[in-house]
Formats: structure tokens, sequence, C-alpha cells
């Protein structure tokens, strides 16, 4: 079957995701597929986790963290599409400036605003260390007078990053599972559970294989996570919602 990068997808994706593929399979006849037992391992997960996740959106503080995350994002788009609109400016000197930064923007990667909470995070503080240490950044953002911009991304991405060791200290203490350890046990259910189709798909001698419609409407579920997946990396300055 089709493959997917588990790790890639946010809380919310990645718990649709696999309570898609496990709708999918439940209308195929699991008993008569021979996959009950690893079905029902993999639903006990899953349930597991949405209860653990819906806790984990209860709380104050991942209220607080959402509307930060929004906040540095929109410093983030801000500033980009600042510099996007001088490399249209008829100033050369103006227009160079503004690809630099736009450059040392790249080398993070695209779409900043999109990545998860902790490398969002680590991200700002490289691109700020950058503008701060390197004479020809700096003397780019002086140019174009964007520390106030500047200042604005650094407060809450400080701001943020002070709340979200917050929230896991909080959710620590009162959940010893985590949704990080509760997604990797998912994992191992899903992974036990598509190698077991994919196995039995292989062992059938005589075609046509029962198991080709059903790996068929997962690879088409599968598909479109991928391509969520892609579209993240090439829309460069889409606002996240984690």
């Amino acid at each position: 079957m089709n493959a997917i990068e588990l790790k890639l997808l946010r809380n919310a994706e990645y718990l649709q995701y696999v309570k898609d593929y496990l709708a999918i399979l439940n209308l195929n006849n699991p008993v008569q597929l021979g996959i009950e037992s690893k079905l029902t391992d993999f639903t006990t997960r899953i349930t597991e986790l949405e209860a653990l996740y819906k806790k984990a959106l209860a709380s104050e503080k991942t209220q607080v963290l959402l509307a930060l995350d929004e906040r540095r994002d929109n410093a983030v788009n801000g500033i980009y599409y600042f510099l996007l609109g001088n490399t249209y400016h008829f100033e050369t000197d103006r227009q160079q400036k503004a690809q630099l930064l736009l450059s040392n923007m790249a080398l993070y990667g695209s779409g900043i605003s999109r990545l998860n909470y902790q490398a969002e995070t680590a991200t700002i503080n490289n691109l700020l260390r950058d503008w701060e240490n390197k004479p020809e950044l700096a003397d780019a953002i002086t140019t174009f007078d964007l520390s106030t911009w500047v200042n604005e991304m650094r407060a809450a991405n400080e701001e943020f990053n002070a709340q979200y060791l917050l929230r896991t200290q909080e959710y620590g203490d009162a959940n010893p599972e985590t949704v990080k350890s509760k997604r990797e046990e998912t994992n191992l259910a899903y992974y036990t559970l598509r190698n077991r189709i994919d196995a039995l798909h292989l062992l059938v001698e005589t075609p046509p294989s029962p198991y080709t419609t059903v790996i068929n409407q997962l690879n088409a579920l599968t598909d479109q996570y991928n391509v969520l997946l892609v579209n993240r990396g090439t829309d460069q300055q889409t606002p996240q919602t984690t």
C-alpha cells in the first residue's frame, strides 16, 4: 500500500487520517478479510488517542497557544509579503536587500508559519539570530525599518514558547500518557494492520484478490493526505492551523 510520513501530520490531521482509515476498513468486512484482531487493537489506540487529544484541546493554555501561534504567524507572513513586495521596488538597492532577506528565510525551508509548534519556534529563533549577527542582514532590516515587525515576531515567539512549556508541564503532570506517546502506539497498530493486509494480499494465489478493493480505497485516502503534505511544503506562506 502507499506510504505516508505520519510524523508530518499535525495532531488533528493525524487523528482524522487514522479515523478515516479505520472507517474504510470497517466498511469492507474485516472479519472476512481476516484482520479483525489487528483492527480491534487499532480501534482501541485511536479511541485512546482521541480522548487524550480532546483533553489537551480543552486546556485553557491550548487556546492561548492557538492565539499566540496565529500572532507569530501573522508577523512572519507580514514580513515575508513586505519583502516580496520590495523585490519589485524601482530602486535596485531595495530590491537586492529584500531578496537577501527572503533568501535567508528560504534557508529554513518553505512555509515557516506552517511548521509544527517546536520547529517554528526554533526556526524563528534561528532567523532572528541571523538578522542580528550578520551585518548585511542587519543592514537590510534597518533599510526597511523592519524593527517593529521583528520585535513583534520575537515577542510573540518568546511568549508562545513560554506558554508551550507551561502547557507541556501541566499536561505531563495530568496525563502520564502524552499525545506523542499515544501517537507512537497508534503508529505501531497502524503499521501492523497495514502490513497484515499487504501480506494477505500477496499470499492470494488465484486472482482477483479480495483485498484489492480495500487497498485501492486506502491508497486513495493516503494520496489525499500526501497531497496535503506536498501543498504544505510548496504553499510558502498560507497561515497554519495546528
